[in-house]
């Protein structure tokens, strides 16, 4: 997993969860890599892997059963899609909208 210096990498490994969860990659009900497996995959301290699951457990998004591991929650493509749309248009389409007006592009041409 490469990371973006501009973002923390806890976040950064909620989002690439989030991302295979919306693409069908994590099924509901599906259990991820423990906290030490995802870290030395990634390569990161498990402490990080931690915060993000811990992150990801509070969102509803994982859950944890007690000496077998984390899953799937069975919301969570609904609570994922929800939150990366209010994401995206709070803060990223104003700019994408910004930056076509600056260019000169009309919403038609793009549709």
């Amino acid at each position: 997993m490469e990371f973006n210096g501009n973002k923390s990498i806890y976040l950064q490994i909620c989002d690439a969860i989030c991302e295979r969860i919306l693409s069908g990659d994590l099924a509901p009900d599906s259990r991820i890599p423990s906290v030490r497996e995802y870290g030395a995959e990634i390569g990161v301290n498990p402490n990080t892997v931690m915060r993000s699951y811990e992150k990801l457990t509070g969102e509803g998004i994982i859950y944890n059963r007690r000496g077998i591991g984390y899953f799937i929650s069975e919301d969570a493509p609904k609570i994922v899609l929800e939150s990366q749309r209010e994401e995206f248009m709070k803060n990223e389409l104003p700019q994408i909208l910004k930056r076509m007006k600056l260019l000169g592009i009309d919403p038609k041409e793009v549709l």
